[in-house]
């Protein structure tokens, strides 16, 4: 066991060597919070032993409370922005800056060896004080979805982190100034095993560096890159020999072109860029050995997701667009019978016009309820639903984890709403999820379905609602369930700013509540009945913004509130507005 100042000062007698080998074993959060609450020994061992911490808003704790508790971590998850920043409900100013914590990691966190920012505001001078200071140590470096840093700042990174495993900056919004940050990873690091700049406008890296990084980093397993031509990588496939997964890259040249490009023997996980019909048979030699597949931001129609699909019978995880349609939903239940995670967006509202077969509906869901029973994740958009296919999935999918559903509004008629019965059906059946997401249309749930979901919803721990019920009635018996429920986030309902506060009140686990769409009261002084200690309330007032074309949208207001125990924030910027200005 590793040797730590603590061991010879704290640790006394073989009961407690027991409960530190035990407890290292002990990986879940949730687990080890219990096992600190026994009594004040096992509290202080728990706090030496803890390896990972994740924690889901950046101001429910100050860096040095980070530190005072735990002193030993070795890995940081550390979320800003709140989720709705992803589609632009968020104001770009609201906060989630990343230089106080980098400040204490550089500084006291001294075994870490791995940070995870997620939506957060990264500058320049946080990436060159993290290379400076744990440079020498750090393995694992996640810029994910965040923003304020340039190629200035990776380009301390790749040059001081020798021991780089892991670099991920998908959907990050990188100011690239040139492409120097890869090569210096190209001539520093031997050990990379996963580089990711996917989906970041990230235009000016050249090939010949990722060819050397191929030939450098023998265990390389990922790669995910932005549109180098693919032509130009058939160097980099044949030195990666090792490499398991490959997204991005595009095809500008003529098909034929592609036919000698040879990938890697190991690859199994795949993510191809404007990908059409024609270099779709670049794919099927070695489909049948696919875990997973991204289809996202592939060219393809239905039919081309039922020719490949047929030739997958191993995939694991599909994402796709609902072009793939009901018919292809069936082939994959056909074939696909591995598939525990499937995720099904939005297509271009042009696209869909063009390919009447590209939705996806209760046809499809039915199907693949029927014939995919390991699945365990499901997020899809649909264009028309019934209560009999929410039910054979309650009834067939009981491995299922994690449910998201939209239901789009466009033009067609639902017939078969409410969807009260099929809801009930689906979360009583899918005992195992953990995650539930229902976004549907005014009148796709009764006061009674809302009910439903609170009743039915025992393990739930995060919940996304929108358009749900039809008074605050419904809200108020929601909340007298969902025992389990830490994060609730609403949107386009109903209800009232003093049902919502004592909904939060009744949710005892409740830790997080976002609502965007409310019925607000003259002064909002209604919020103040969900005023406690530890419990921050911020609003978001209405405003306009910019919606393309030269138009405005009107935005409704938002409510953010939290546990902290950092207490009320100090840097609000003037689109926020603490709960604290409203009762004065």
């Amino acid at each position: 066991m590793e040797d730590r100042s603590y061991t010879n000062q704290r640790i006394h007698g073989m009961s407690d060597v027991v409960f530190e080998c035990v407890l290292s074993y002990i990986n879940d959060s949730r687990d080890r919070q219990s096992i600190s609450l026994v009594c004040r020994r096992l509290y202080e061992l728990e706090a030496q032993t803890r390896k990972h911490v994740t924690i889901a808003l950046c101001y429910t704790a100050t860096p040095k409370q980070l530190w005072r508790r735990f002193p030993f971590l070795e890995s940081l998850k550390l979320k800003g922005k709140p989720r709705a920043a992803m589609y632009n409900l968020i104001p770009e100013d609201w906060g989630g800056f990343a230089t106080p914590w980098v400040e204490e990691l550089a500084k006291s966190f001294t075994c870490l060896k791995a940070v995870h920012f997620r939506r957060m505001i990264v500058k320049d001078e946080d990436l060159e004080l993290l290379a400076r200071e744990r440079g020498h140590v750090l393995q694992v470096l996640k810029l994910d979805k965040c923003s304020g840093f340039s190629t200035d700042g990776l380009l301390h990174i790749c040059r001081s982190c020798r021991n780089l495993k892991t670099l991920f900056l998908e959907e990050s919004q990188v100011m690239e100034k040139d492409g120097n940050w890869l090569h210096e990873l190209a001539m520093n690091n031997t050990l990379l095993e996963t580089l990711n700049f996917y989906m970041t406008d990230l235009t000016q890296t050249r090939f010949e560096d990722l060819e050397l990084i191929a030939r450098g980093c023998k265990s390389l397993l990922s790669v995910k890159i932005g549109d180098c031509e693919i032509l130009d990588l058939v160097g980099f496939f044949q030195s990666a020999v090792s490499l398991e997964e490959f997204g991005g890259g595009c095809f500008n040249d003529q098909a034929e072109r592609y036919a000698s490009v040879a990938y890697p023997p190991r690859l199994c996980r795949l993510g191809m860029n404007y990908m059409s019909t024609n270099e779709m048979p670049i794919v099927f030699p070695f489909a049948s050995r696919l875990k997973k597949l991204d289809l996202l931001y592939a060219l393809l129609d239905t039919e081309d997701h039922c020719l490949l699909l047929r030739r997958c019978p191993n995939l694991e995880v599909l994402e796709t667009r609902n072009v793939i349609g009901d018919r292809g939903m069936e082939v994959l239940s056909r074939y696909c019978k591995k598939i525990k995670r499937l995720r099904i967006e939005r297509g271009a509202d042009e696209q869909e016009m063009e390919d009447e077969e590209g939705i996806v509906s209760q046809r499809g869901l039915t199907a693949l309820s029927q014939g995919c029973l390991e699945l365990e994740y499901i997020a899809v958009y649909v264009s028309d639903i019934t209560n009999a296919a929410l039910e054979s999935m309650g009834m067939n999918l009981t491995n299922l984890c994690d449910f998201r559903m939209v239901l789009l509004d466009r033009e067609e008629v639902i017939t078969d709403l409410p969807l009260d019965n099929g809801i009930r059906s689906l979360l009583s059946g899918c005992q195992k999820l953990r995650r539930f997401a229902l976004y549907l249309r005014p009148g796709g749930l009764t006061d009674v379905g809302l009910a439903y979901i609170g009743q039915y919803s025992q393990n739930i721990r995060w919940m996304l609602l929108g358009y749900v019920g039809e008074s605050d009635t419904g809200l108020l018996g929601f909340s007298r369930g969902c025992p389990s429920l830490q994060k609730l986030e609403v949107r386009g309902c109903c209800f009232s700013e003093h049902a919502l506060a004592i909904a939060v009140l009744q949710l005892r686990s409740l830790r997080y509540l976002w609502v965007q769409g409310y019925r607000g009261s003259p002064t909002g002084c209604d919020l103040l009945a969900m005023a406690r200690p530890f419990w921050n309330i911020e609003i978001i007032p209405p405003r306009k913004v910019n919606a393309g074309e030269e138009r405005e949208m009107e935005h409704p207001a938002h409510i953010l509130a939290y546990y902290s125990l950092a207490g009320p924030r100090t840097d609000f910027p003037p689109s926020v507005i603490p709960i604290d200005s409203i009762a004065t």
